[in-house]
């Protein structure tokens, strides 16, 4: 399994699908946030590994 952490919340999904697919499983905008695993980013089109922790950041935007 892959969990994904965003602020207080947790998802998990399987481990083998591309961040991008976790992302809209887990009801995320992929646009919304940023994804780093291990302190690096990674691309929406990263496959995940079993035993990844990948942390979203909230992207901020204004005008």
């Amino acid at each position: 399994m892959v969990k994904l952490i965003l602020r207080n919340q947790e998802f998990e999904v399987k481990a083998g699908m591309a961040l991008l697919d976790a992302l809209k499983k887990s009801n995320i905008v992929p646009e919304a946030v940023i994804a780093t695993r291990n302190g690096e980013m990674i691309t929406e089109d990263e496959i995940l590994k079993d035993g990844d922790v990948i942390k979203l950041v909230a992207v901020i935007s204004g005008g």
